[in-house]
């Protein structure tokens, strides 16, 4: 992940989006965590687009199956 930033809607969180993405946008998920929760976003929509809220349990979850690495 690189550089923080925060959103109006939820000034609390600083999002991240992966260092793939590149300074040319594309198509790009942010993400911000929380104690309990993690967040994402669609990076061409910071402003007005909706946010996903899940547990991070369940985002460790999709990470793993995302990822291949499942047990």
């Amino acid at each position: 992940m690189n550089s923080g930033e925060t959103s109006p809607a939820r000034p609390e969180l600083a999002w991240f989006k992966s260092s793939y993405s590149g300074a040319e946008g594309g198509q790009c998920v942010e993400v911000a965590a929380t104690a309990d929760s993690v967040n994402v976003r669609d990076s061409k929509r910071r402003l007005e687009g909706p946010i996903l809220t899940v547990g991070r349990k369940a985002w460790a979850e999709f990470v793993e199956l995302a990822s291949g690495t499942q047990a």
